[in-house]
């Protein structure tokens, strides 16, 4: 890596981010490229924005094309983009709803969190979400993620928050008081480590929002456009939420976050309560138009479950041999990989290797791959990964 860029960053650029020693300068597919012209397979393309890959064509032309036209004008003002791709995603749930357009997951749970507080009314504001939950780093978001270690150094948090197990019913139904507006959860928990909900779980949160007129909200950030073979992970479930928030994978790997929610809650963010300035701009608009283009002309919703299908006959071939495998748990191109001792050194091996991935929870190796990823390239990830983990 240069030298002379690790010196600026390291005097000008603020060290909250744990960093690779490697400079990326460009991506195709599945495959990133550094500085020094070393290939990297990705497995985990931009901690899962990259659902696409790096710089999918219909994007790239996409975004070009916007860029020299219009790129960005108030909400205060009407454009095709932001239109166009609202009529996408509500008719793609199944149940309609109304969108709101941000840049980013904890964004889209802020405005998830404004409604729920907003349709609650007077004396209702408290939201229950889940143990090792994860919903952005803002800090009603923050305050919402169920892990006591990101809150640390930050406290208080904002109040109104209350965290039980993720799968608990009976606790969810024990959290709810006369103050209780919302449950909010991930139809399977991500950063947490790839857990998957117990059967009845998402219908048994439904059943008790409406026993208790609750507004349920899925936080779809990472299990959306997608990722799971489905548009939305509820859609596996037939579970209709009355919010879900998108971001991540939304625009093939541009900054775009939103949310949509059902006509009665939507009508709650009125003119005044909420807004992001670079929210639905045109550039965004236009890129996640063109990635549920991708997505439908190249067939990728099929293709998600064969991913994991694929992967999850590598992993149980694994786990046949080799005791350190504890859990394998996969939805379609969202992989998760348990180790009964810690991983986190695995990460760096399969660097070494030229292979990124991700850990998380110190033993969930966590794979996102592009859905356009090819069989070859997941069976090379996963000869590298097998030589690491079974020696």
């Amino acid at each position: 890596m240069n030298s002379n860029l690790l010196n600026s960053y390291n005097k000008y650029v603020i060290a909250n981010y744990k960093k690779f020693p490697v400079c990326l300068v460009r991506g195709e597919g599945s495959r990133v490229w550094d500085d020094e012209g070393n290939a990297y397979l990705d497995l985990f393309p931009g901690w899962g924005c990259g659902l696409l890959g790096h710089c999918p064509p219909l994007v790239v032309e996409a975004v070009k094309n916007q860029v020299s036209k219009l790129i960005h004008v108030p909400n205060s003002w009407y454009t095709e983009p932001q239109g166009m791709l609202a009529e996408a995603l509500a008719t793609r749930t199944g149940w309609g709803g109304q969108c709101f357009f941000c840049n980013s997951g904890t964004e889209a749970n802020e405005a998830a969190i404004k409604i729920a507080r907003l349709n609650g009314g007077p004396g209702k504001y408290k939201i229950i979400t889940m143990l090792n939950s994860f919903h952005g780093r803002t800090f009603a978001a923050l305050s919402a993620t169920g892990q006591p270690k990101y809150h640390q150094g930050l406290e208080p948090m904002l109040p109104g928050f209350s965290y039980v197990p993720f799968g608990d019913l009976e606790a969810t139904r024990q959290a709810i008081d006369s103050e209780t507006c919302a449950i909010m959860v991930e139809p399977i928990q991500g950063e947490g480590g790839i857990n998957l909900p117990p059967v009845g779980y998402l219908e048994g949160l439904r059943k008790i929002c409406d026993e208790n007129k609750l507004m349920l909200i899925f936080d779809e950030v990472q299990t959306g456009t997608g990722r799971t073979g489905k548009w939305f992970a509820h859609q596996n479930w037939n579970v209709i939420p009355d919010c879900v928030s998108l971001a991540k994978a939304l625009a093939g790997g541009v900054a775009c976050g939103g949310l949509i929610a059902r006509e009665e809650f939507a009508a709650k963010l009125k003119p005044g309560t909420h807004a992001a300035t670079f929210g639905g701009n045109p550039i965004a608009c236009v890129a996640a138009i063109a990635t549920i283009e991708t997505i439908e002309k190249e067939n990728l919703l099929e293709r998600a479950v064969v991913i994991g299908n694929r992967f999850k006959s590598k992993f149980e071939s694994w786990k046949e041999k080799c005791s350190l495998i504890a859990d394998i748990r996969i939805s379609g191109a969202m992989i998760g990989l348990e180790l009964s001792e810690d991983a986190t050194h695995i990460v760096q091996k399969c660097l070494e290797q030229k292979l990124l991935i991700n850990c998380t929870h110190n033993t969930v190796i966590r794979l996102l791959p592009a859905l356009n990823i090819t069989d070859a390239e997941i069976d090379e990830g996963c000869d590298i990964l097998e030589k690491i983990i079974l020696g």
